[in-house]
């Protein structure tokens, strides 16, 4: 459907990525990942046609049409949204309007002739029109639009009243009711919550053409991606499977790379201390100026550079009460809408909640309310003994000062925290050097999120309440605030559409739905399984203790008395063998140097033959001296033969693993 040959492109002295090849076919669900700045956005602008490549080509067959999401919101021309929807289906409504002008010439036509060529046409365009999906067009709509999370209601609101959140999923919805052959998704998954985003999966799961799809959320990317394009640092890697196989995959790549960068440096090093000790002897010359050769050949094996993670070691909070928060009979509206009724949730010291539930559940205000940013109608929010409480809004990102620097935002935040506890908790959120010093008004929304993180957690608070932390953060400041979170002492209670933060988070979940919270205990998965066997047996969701069985004690190393399988039986040999080698040429290194300083010692002699003591003398020289020659020559062929045979044992023991117990 669409190739791309040896494409590269390049911003100043900046290369983003040269040589890449790329085939996109129907089926394929190719995940585009690599570090904020690595050029996805650009590479999908290049495969769109939007952006010049410097070099390479892109061609797409004829018939294949592109659909592509981009980051900006979409424009609307401020008709109601379903009707924004469907006219994204061109094809169908001029097919729509021919068919009506051809119904109304067909009846003032008094011709025979010339209504059987309209009646011909007709039957022509009502096969087209169901071919583009006839009649079914606004079923089709409205189907997109729910899944992704609009209600009935919404569908005759006009474009102008919805948030940018909300536009962004009309312009998704539009570009899938096209239903192009290519979709070209960038970060799709921004502004849906969970149940959009499982819809999506679900969607995209069936969806018969090609799609390239760049996003954070790496649960969502393990459903879809039958293929990963990595852009790392040095080069660009396709691998079939989903992200975390690519994961596993890369690892394992790297272990490889290491090992093969490690036999090859012993190997260099051991044809290196042979120029070194023989370079001043001419009978080696020539097999010094061979090893010097074959050095200049080798092509040094240049590990990728990974990124590492930093943990963060958190203030220490002071200890709240067992109960941290509670609210009793609370209720609050918006208007004449009510949005909660009499309700009643508490949070204990050490509970680490997530809030889910569809959009417009009203979750976002229930974290307002914990917070107490909110005023409530009618109830009592109640905070337990010594509670101090730290709230991550979705506008943080607003309330930072374009003109400081990140250490001055930092500085104000905590100004009795010394500089370099500053620059560590920086450096924490991957800001290191001369980053520190950089004004926040350069800085892309992810960086400015890390920031607005990393003053969040500099305070000393023991009830942390988010909402949507992940926004903006790629895929590896994800995982450092997942880290964070797991180091956090204090009770925390979060929204977040991305499944593998709640996975490494949540021990406990508070479903929002119809204006009450429905708790359960355990992580996510324990949710999902409870929900959907209370959905098979058609029982309604009550709060359950979420013991998880403990994991299987790991082995502890192998137990006296078991017996050694063929791999632990060769291993060991191979060790012995190695260690025997290894004592051998040390031996045979040690008697070379005391053959060659006797031969050196010989040679000087010969150069003044006045140090003889006579004829019989210079002649029991000369025996010597050939008998020590030929002595460090066979010992100089049984050094190299032993170290052949020892690369060749160290290869076969990392085959195996040399380290495994």
């Amino acid at each position: 459907m669409l190739s791309a040959f040896n494409i590269s492109k390049a911003y100043s002295t900046r290369t983003l990525f040269s040589g890449l090849t790329l085939n996109v076919d129907a089926g394929d669900r190719i995940a585009l990942i690599g570090a904020n700045g690595s050029g996805k956005t650009t590479l999908m602008d290049i495969l769109a046609g939007d952006t010049p490549p410097d070099s390479g080509n892109v061609s797409t067959r004829r018939d294949v049409s592109i659909g592509y999401l981009k980051q900006e919101p979409a424009s609307f021309d401020g008709k109601p949204l379903l009707q924004e929807v469907l006219d994204a289906g061109a094809e169908v409504i001029v097919l729509t309007d021919d068919i009506a002008a051809t119904r109304e010439a067909l009846a003032s036509e008094p011709d025979p002739a010339r209504q059987a060529g309209l009646l011909e046409r007709l039957s022509e365009l009502d096969m087209a029109l169901d071919a583009a999906g006839g009649d079914d067009r606004e079923y089709e709509a409205k189907t997109i639009l729910s899944g992704l999370g609009f209600k009935q209601t919404d569908f005759r609101r006009p474009m102008s009243e919805f948030s940018g959140g909300w536009a962004m999923r009309a312009g998704l919805a539009r570009l899938l009711f096209r239903n192009p052959a290519l979709l070209f998704l960038d970060e799709p998954t921004n502004h849906l919550d969970l149940e959009a985003n499982l819809w999506f999966e679900k969607y995209l799961a069936g969806f018969r053409g090609g799609v390239l799809i760049t996003s954070h959320d790496r649960a969502f990317l393990n459903q879809i991606a039958t293929k990963v394009l990595a852009i790392e640092e040095d080069e660009v890697v396709l691998m079939k499977g989903d992200y975390d196989e690519y994961v596993v995959a890369r690892e394992q790549s790297l272990q490889v790379k290491r090992a093969a960068a490690a036999r090859q440096e012993r190997r260099m090093q051991k044809q290196m201390r042979f120029v070194e000790r023989f370079r001043s002897k001419a009978t080696k010359a020539t097999q010094v100026q061979s090893r010097l050769k074959q050095l200049e050949k080798v092509q040094a094996i240049e590990l990728p550079r990974t990124t590492k993670k930093v943990r963060y070691s958190f203030p220490e909070p002071p200890r709240s009460g067992a109960e941290v928060i509670s609210l009793v009979n609370v209720s609050k509206s918006y208007g004449d809408k009510p949005v909660y009724r009499g309700v009643n949730l508490s949070l204990s010291r050490g509970d680490r909640v997530a809030l889910v539930g569809p959009n417009g559940a009203g979750k976002t205000t229930m974290l307002k309310i914990l917070a107490g940013v909110l005023p409530i109608d009618e109830g009592e929010r109640r905070t337990g003994h010594n509670v101090v409480t730290s709230y991550y809004a979705q506008h943080v990102l607003e309330l930072l000062d374009p003109a400081n620097s990140l250490l001055d935002e930092l500085r104000h935040a905590a100004p009795d925290v010394p500089e370099q506890r500053l620059r560590t908790t920086l450096g924490g959120f991957l800001f290191s050097g001369d980053d520190v010093r950089k004004p926040i008004s350069v800085l892309s929304g992810g960086e400015k999120a890390r920031v607005a993180l990393a003053k969040l957690l500099l305070q000393p608070s023991n009830l942390l309440l988010m909402d949507e932390p992940t926004n903006h953060l790629d895929i590896a400041s994800r995982e450092i605030l997942a880290d964070a979170l797991g180091d956090y002492k204090g009770t925390i209670c979060l929204i977040t559409h991305d499944r593998t933060l709640i996975r490494q988070t949540a021990n406990k979940i508070v479903e929002i739905e119809d204006g009450q919270p429905a708790v359960f205990l355990g992580g996510y998965d324990d949710y999902l399984y409870r929900k959907q066997t209370e959905a098979g047996n058609g029982v309604a969701a009550p709060s359950v203790n979420g013991t998880v069985d403990a994991a299987p004690e790991r082995g502890r190393g192998r137990r006296r008395g078991r017996p050694l399988d063929d791999a632990e039986i060769e291993r060991r040999s191979l060790r012995s063998e190695a260690r025997r080698l290894s004592m051998r040429i040390e031996e045979i290194g040690t008697s070379l140097s005391d053959r060659e300083s006797r031969i050196a010692e010989l040679e000087a002699m010969f150069s003044q033959p006045d140090r003889f003591d006579g004829p019989a003398h210079l002649a029991s020289a000369g025996e010597e001296y050939g008998a020590l020659k030929e002595e460090a020559g066979l010992l100089w062929e049984e050094w190299e033969r032993l170290s052949l045979e020892a690369e060749e044992v160290e290869g076969r023991l990392e085959g195996l693993g040399a380290n495994a117990v």
